[in-house]
């Protein structure tokens, strides 16, 4: 499945993505609160293209984000139906993390009409990613200390929920 909105193309991620992927996920301003340390090898960015192509399988919502013919980020649900993201920071500002996961959010509620949540997590310092989540609707469901260690530093994590709509019809 492809989705176009205005000014992106969202795609399944393919082998060929991964040099791309790779000028991503190698940003240490783009990996900043993901959860492990910015790619410093091609196998390393192999081993996340590996998952999202699995993920995509799985749940037929994991995308790679192009703009104007260049990849610039991947968004998606990597498991049913947490909800990620992640933007080449010389992308950042423009709406379109937010362009791109409102399309996948509208997808996925008629993909999947019984799914009654899609929850994301973040690290509570990512102030963009907590109003980016608000603006899509989500709230904040709860908070833990110290859930996962990157670079030797313990990081907490906040987590949110957007509900499906109410008039929402399968």
């Amino acid at each position: 499945m492809i989705i176009k909105t205005e000014r992106l193309i969202l795609r399944p991620p393919v082998e060929d993505d991964l040099e791309a992927l790779h000028h991503i996920f190698s940003q240490e301003a783009a990996m900043a609160y993901w959860s492990h340390p910015a790619h410093t090898s091609l196998s390393r960015t192999q081993e996340t293209l590996d998952g999202m192509i699995a993920s995509h399988a799985e749940t037929g919502l994991e995308f790679v984000i192009e703009h104007s013919g260049q990849l610039i980020g991947k968004a998606g649900l990597w498991r049913l139906a947490e909800i990620g993201y992640i933007i080449h920071p010389d992308f950042w500002r423009r709406g379109f993390a937010w362009e791109a996961l409102n399309a996948i959010i509208q997808v996925t509620w008629k993909k999947h009409p019984a799914l009654p949540e899609i929850t994301a997590e973040i690290d509570p310092r990512n102030d963009a990613s907590k109003h980016l989540l608000a603006r899509l609707g989500f709230r904040l469901t709860h908070s833990e200390r110290a859930t996962i260690k990157i670079n030797g530093e313990w990081c907490d994590s906040d987590y949110f929920a957007l509900a499906r709509p109410q008039n929402d019809d399968p």
